[in-house]
């Protein structure tokens, strides 16, 4: 736990300060260069920043140990700055969309060539932090710093559009000039739909959506292969935060004693524990084995 807390913090802050110096950078260079894509490109910089800031919090108070409010943990904690992130991703886009049409109707002002380079030292950038905090979600199996460097790659998207539209501006004058907006209003798209795809998966794990197929018959598997268990009836699956929550149905001969039957839903719990360091907690629930027996 410790480990990864600091991995995903390490993460989430690198990616914070580069998201604070890229953004001043852009922002300037918007202002000073007439370049509205970059301008757009800069607040959703600083969205990225607000957006690091709240997975750093969330990231602490994830990590903290359950207590007699919270006797599941506060896992949870993760994909509410997931969600709230992404919440900030369709926000973003909205207000760079907005600014995009307005500047689009209205005069146009060719850019300056210095915009440009900017751009492609920041698409660089955000390429490389991009590949490297997603490594760093996999590895921790952290929803919260997965939407983060996603978070980069919208950053690295929007600049690239900015970039093109910069180009067909320089190279065409005038006539030419309102492709820096119509790029930022192809780059508030894009993070829309990054926004969108980035909130489903934090709002699945907040209504306690089931994991996938594969794992839930995993830890099926793992329990019917214990020896005494006759077949497993219920195994639902729940996630808190990077880890897992089991409820299970074990059927067992009813002619066992409490003891026996105890015994056997600890060894079930242990080797499923054992196998899938993920899962913090099995509840077992034993019933008499309706193969052997009358049923419950």
């Amino acid at each position: 736990m410790s480990q990864r807390l600091q991995r995903t913090l390490r993460a989430t802050l690198v990616g914070l300060g580069a998201n604070l110096i890229l953004g001043l950078a852009k922002l300037a260079a918007g202002i000073y260069g007439h370049s509205d894509a970059l301008v757009a490109d800069a607040v959703e910089s600083f969205a990225d920043l607000i957006g690091s800031i709240i997975v750093w919090q969330g990231l602490a108070v994830a990590s903290r140990p359950p207590d007699d409010d919270h006797p599941y943990g506060h896992g949870k904690a993760e994909s509410l700055a997931g969600a709230a992130i992404s919440t900030l991703l369709l926000l973003a886009a909205a207000g760079i969309g907005f600014h995009a049409v307005r500047e689009f109707l209205g005069t146009h002002i060719v850019p300056s060539p210095y915009t440009l380079v900017v751009l492609l030292g920041v698409i660089a950038i955000k390429e490389t932090l991009f590949r490297w905090v997603l490594r760093e979600s996999e590895a921790t199996q952290s929803t919260a710093v997965r939407t983060d460097a996603w978070h980069h790659r919208a950053d690295a998207i929007t600049s690239l559009a900015a970039a093109v539209g910069i180009s067909l501006a320089l190279v065409g004058g005038e006539r030419w000039a309102g492709a820096d907006d119509i790029a930022a209003i192809v780059a508030a798209g894009i993070i829309a739909w990054n926004g969108w795809r980035l909130l489903r998966p934090a709002l699945e794990e907040l209504m306690d959506t089931q994991p996938s197929a594969e794992v839930v018959e995993r830890i099926r598997d793992i329990a019917a292969a214990v020896p005494a268990v006759d077949q497993i009836q219920k195994c639902l699956v729940r996630r808190m935060g990077y880890q897992l929550l089991v409820d299970m149905h074990v059927h067992v001969d009813p002619g066992m004693t409490v003891e026996q039957s105890h015994a056997i839903a600890h060894a079930v719990k242990d080797s499923i524990r054992d196998e899938m360091p993920s899962v913090i907690d099995v509840l077992i629930h034993i019933e008499p084995s309706r193969r052997t027996g009358p049923g419950s």
